[in-house]
């Protein structure tokens, strides 16, 4: 019996023994295609002979130096390299040790800053309903996943939701993009103003939206305007990019494609590739300075921040990523993925929208696709189609509650970027064989 507490008590779980590049195989001699990256982590596939050998190099340099003490070689050609990425606007990093790090650092970055440049009184975070922001105190506070945070309410501080821009079930039928988009915006504007707009430190939102709602992109001009509104009452704009960034949208940070630059960024999953635990906050020069010119430090730190093992491999798998050739088959496979997703799943009954951007893509289950009804959640559709996938030898990311935290089934699908065309086929075959399976059963 295990000594380990599982996510899932009682749950027989297969043991994995190796993995190969889209694929990880089990002790029992089965192998699966990983075509969701584990949670949309393993961007380089598993074992990768560069980033293998990276790691080892840097075990026999140094394998720990704690930073309060000292910085490394390593660490610094990391934040050299993201910084080269970025666009103009995110100057400095901030490293540690996963996603929800990332975001409680960047909350703390935040309130920081503005205690540094005398306006102290900004203490409210708005953020959108049906998002995920992580685990910790502070970034399960901030998130609005309902199934999440419910039992947990009583210990998180208060935090503020809006409207997700979630046009498939959001947007009015008579309204176009643009419109919606300002709706949308008025409503976080109305809800500044209600707080008073001296009093609002941040406004916090996965540019496309992971777990939670299955890889919602937003409308076009949607961040603009929130830029906009953020810029007008002096509000830092927090972008989450945990689960979207790195690539896996096609380009190497998500918020790109929306033609805006954040105050912070949170990454994490795919710098480091699954090879080790490694997140980042990007932040920009006037947080930087209110810094620097002020207490002259960041109040916050954690152990391993800036491991040398951990940044020896995000190192190379940055170097990997920063490949023309990586980004383009991003591209490539994620629009042949999209294609045969419509194609065999597209005029199912019980397939709703079929969305996404580039090797990140979520298909939403519904009971009836003209009404958009959903399942009952007792059927627990989601868990049945996992159990099906990995039955067909295939991994997926489904999840429940898309719609308000209880009713909704989503998948999402987030393969490695070294895929290949006949790889994204399988994906294909074995998830609409799965699906059918679950609602079948």
């Amino acid at each position: 019996m295990t000594k380990i507490l599982h996510r899932t008590i009682g749950t027989a779980l297969p043991s994995a023994v190796a993995g190969e590049g889209v694929h990880i195989t089990d002790r029992e001699g089965r192998t699966y295609i990983d075509g969701s990256g584990g949670a949309a982590v393993s961007c380089l596939g598993h074992n990768h002979p560069e980033v293998i050998d990276a790691m080892k190099a840097q075990m026999g340099r140094i394998t720990y130096a704690h930073t309060s003490f000292f910085t490394t070689d390593v660490a610094e050609e990391l934040a050299e390299q993201l910084i080269a990425l970025t666009p103009s606007g995110l100057d400095y990093v901030y490293f540690v040790s996963g996603g929800s790090e990332a975001v409680e650092a960047a909350l703390k970055m935040a309130r920081q800053y503005f205690v540094e440049i005398g306006q102290p009184q900004r203490r409210h975070i708005i953020a959108r309903r049906q998002s995920y922001h992580g685990n910790t105190i502070g970034a399960l506070a901030t998130g609005g996943n309902e199934w999440r945070r419910s039992q947990f309410k009583p210990i998180l501080p208060e935090t503020h939701h809006v409207s997700p821009c979630y046009a498939y079930r959001d947007m009015w039928p008579d309204e176009t993009t643009e419109s919606y988009a300002n709706r949308l915006a008025g409503e976080l504007e109305e809800q500044i103003l209600e707080f008073g707009s001296d009093t609002v430190m941040a406004f916090v939102a996965e540019p496309v939206v992971g777990a939670t709602l299955g890889a919602v992109s937003p409308v076009a001009d949607y961040f603009k305007r929130i830029r906009q509104i953020c810029d007008k009452y002096g509000i830092l704009l927090i972008l989450d990019e945990v689960m979207c960034g790195m690539g896996r949208t096609g380009t190497m940070f998500a918020f790109e494609q929306e033609h805006i630059v954040p105050d912070l960024v949170t990454i994490a999953k795919g710098l480091g590739g699954g090879f080790q635990p490694i997140g980042a906050v990007l932040l920009s020069e006037k947080i930087y300075r209110a810094f620097a010119d002020g207490s002259g430090l960041f109040q916050h730190g954690h152990t391993y921040i800036g491991h040398p093992i951990a940044a020896a491999a995000a190192n190379k798998v940055v170097e990997i990523l920063r490949r023309p050739e990586v980004m383009a088959n991003v591209v490539r496979m994620g629009d042949r993925l999209q294609a045969g997703l419509d194609a065999a799943l597209g005029q199912s009954p019980y397939v709703g929208d079929i969305r996404g951007r580039g090797l990140f893509r979520g298909i939403e289950i519904v009971a009836g696709k003209d009404t958009k009804q959903p399942f009952d959640p007792a059927r627990k559709i989601h868990a049945k189609i996992k159990k099906e996938a990995m039955i067909q030898g295939l991994m997926c990311y489904p999840m429940g509650g898309t719609i308000d935290g209880k009713l909704g089934d989503h998948v999402l699908l987030a393969p490695p970027f070294i895929i290949v065309p006949e790889q994204i086929d399988m994906i294909v075959d074995r998830l609409a064989t799965a699906i059918r399976a679950a609602i079948e059963s």
